[in-house]
């Protein structure tokens, strides 16, 4: 019995292999956390691309003096897609949106799709987002570009395949409104 028991305060006290069982307890978590924290930077980064190709497009459309086509527009989703620089489509809608101080709400001057990827906008399905658009004086007008991107992350660390989209509203620089040429628009308010 005695010896039993000096077994097993040796045994208790010894130390040699702790290192190798904590390695085995903590390897696979550092492991997780590492391609999780790769999969977070990569999905920010990814979300932070979109938002500046979306800038980029928002901006090039407000600074327009001529009347532009739904073909320009579909030249911007490619240039989108390029600058975001993904396999996956990119879908982006164009608006431009006024405020009728008459009518009492913001309008539709004009919507196009690119590539038929979204529905355009109408004054009625305006309204369900018209709160995401800055208030604005009688006769305004502003661009509103919507753009959605695909991730899917690199790695199943709990983080699923998500659509990373951006509303961007931006003033007509240079002239009143920007003039789609098929939709034969005018600035109605001018």
């Amino acid at each position: 019995m005695r010896s039993l028991s000096s077994l097993l305060r040796r045994f208790g006290r010894e130390e040699g292999g702790t290192v190798m069982a904590e390695a085995v307890l903590v390897l696979p978590f550092m492991l997780w956390s590492y391609l999780a924290l790769f999969v977070y930077w990569d999905s920010f980064r990814s979300l932070n691309t979109v938002q500046k190709a979306a800038y980029t497009v928002s901006d090039m459309i407000s600074r327009e003096m001529v009347s532009i086509t739904p073909a320009y527009i579909n030249g911007l989703d490619r240039m989108m897609e390029y600058l975001i620089d993904q396999d996956q489509d990119v879908k982006l809608r164009v608006s431009s949106v006024y405020q009728s101080d008459t009518e009492g709400r913001i309008k539709i001057h004009w919507s196009v799709a690119a590539n038929g990827a979204m529905a355009p906008l109408t004054t009625a399905s305006l309204q369900n987002i018209k709160d995401r658009i800055p208030k604005m004086s009688d006769g305004d007008f502003v661009i509103v570009v919507e753009a959605e991107a695909s991730y899917t992350p690199a790695f199943d660390v709990g983080m699923k395949r998500t659509s990373l989209s951006q509303f961007i509203v931006t003033r007509p620089r240079f002239v009143t409104c920007v003039l789609m040429s098929t939709a034969g628009t005018t600035c109605p308010l001018s």
